[in-house]
């Protein structure tokens, strides 16, 4: 082989294997899947649908919990909503999240702050650190709840009382 057709023949598997490893590279992280992982908790789909999925799969409740992940709701600035994973509980109404795809596109931020701020203190309405301005997020974000990692505890059975004949006393005969 010629030395120019041997440095084409380069030239072309460098373009050709860098095209290979672009999608790979090109797509964006988005919050579903990298929750997800983080959290374990195994549901697909948009964001938004997370909460609804979760029901009798997954316990869900207003309490933040360490690995229990954020479920917020679609909204007009979040149409498909978003989830994040706590990584920390900082007290009752303050937690740390680790989550994608929030401040920077395909970013993934780790402990930023989250705060409580819905009237009932039930986490409906929180606001969240938005790195662009290096502070919580100007407004704030509905939220549904927190669905937690572990199933939900199956419900406890009351005994099964069976119903026996009582040969202690006399015996009753009908007559027909």
């Amino acid at each position: 082989m010629s030395a120019g057709f041997r440095a084409f023949f380069a030239a072309s598997m460098l373009v050709l294997s860098t095209w290979a490893s672009v999608p790979a590279l090109a797509g964006t992280l988005q919050c579903v899947p990298f929750a997800r992982e983080q959290s374990g908790i195994d549901l697909h789909g948009n964001a938004n649908t997370w909460w609804g999925q979760a029901q009798g799969r997954y316990d869900r409740g207003h309490e933040p919990q360490v690995g229990a992940v954020l479920s917020f709701a679609s909204s007009r600035s979040m149409p498909v909503g978003h989830v994040a994973m706590v990584s920390k509980v900082v007290n009752a109404r303050e937690v740390l999240l680790t989550h994608a795809n929030w401040s920077y596109r395909g970013g993934v931020e780790r402990n930023v702050r989250a705060i409580d701020v819905s009237p009932n203190n039930d986490w409906t309405d929180v606001r969240v650190w938005y790195a662009p301005i290096g502070d919580l997020g100007l407004r704030s974000n509905r939220a549904n709840g927190f669905i937690y990692a572990h199933a939900p505890k199956p419900v406890e059975a009351a005994p099964v009382l069976i119903a026996a004949a009582d040969t202690s006393g006399p015996a009753i005969h009908a007559a027909f």
